[in-house]
């Protein structure tokens, strides 16, 4: 299973209570801003020890951040601005609790590197949306050549980050540590696929 096909499985997993932000009238742009809020708290309880504190607000935020886009296309409240500020709230979320589970957990270097290669993992998206282009949107969302491309996203990372952040408080040989190097691994062998791909069906020099 892909990653976008494991995306569209927690959609479905999640949708009632999507059901339920859409009954509440929520806007889709403020459940954004609540899953930033979440995942803030999320990556404050990561640097003060609150394990099983932060491994709940990661899993809150991000079934918020699934949700924004299934309740705008519920209310037919989609807007482009809804995709982009989705698209940065993640990579906040991801930047704090990323950063900090490294730095705290396994030294500024291996902080550097995890969220660098989540950032150019996510990145190099919107580069072949200029540089490639990219078909029209399907329910709102940008169908690009690198759809389904890699297979370590932001599902995988954050599943990750919960498992090790379980055996790290019930004090298991490994913990988060180990989890958040293994994130950074994964992350960047994910993101030579992506690289590779483009290489292969993209790489051909310029005609004049």
């Amino acid at each position: 299973m892909n990653l976008t096909k494991r995306r569209e499985a927690l959609k479905k997993l999640y949708t009632p209570i999507g059901v339920l932000l859409y009954k509440l009238h929520l806007p889709p742009n403020f459940i954004t801003i609540l899953s930033v809020i979440t995942g803030m708290l999320s990556a404050y309880f990561f640097w003060h020890g609150k394990l099983l504190t932060a491994v709940s607000f990661l899993m809150v935020s991000g079934m918020l951040d699934l949700m924004d886009g299934v309740v705008a296309r519920m209310s037919d409240k989609a807007s482009k601005f809804g995709a982009v500020f989705d698209w940065m709230a993640d990579k906040w979320v991801d930047g704090f609790v990323l950063g900090t589970v490294g730095y705290f957990y396994a030294g500024p270097f291996t902080a550097i590197v995890v969220t660098t290669a989540s950032m150019l993992h996510s990145f190099v998206k919107p580069v072949v949306y200029s540089e490639v282009g990219y078909s029209a949107r399907v329910k709102g969302k940008i169908q690009d050549p690198l759809e389904g491309v890699g297979f370590f996203g932001r599902p995988e990372t954050h599943l990750t980050l919960i498992l090790f952040a379980i055996l790290e408080r019930f004090d298991f040989p490994v913990g988060l540590s180990f989890g958040i190097k293994l994130i950074a691994l994964l992350t960047l062998l994910s993101l030579f696929v992506r690289i590779a791909y483009l290489y292969r069906h993209f790489g051909r020099v310029y005609e004049e």
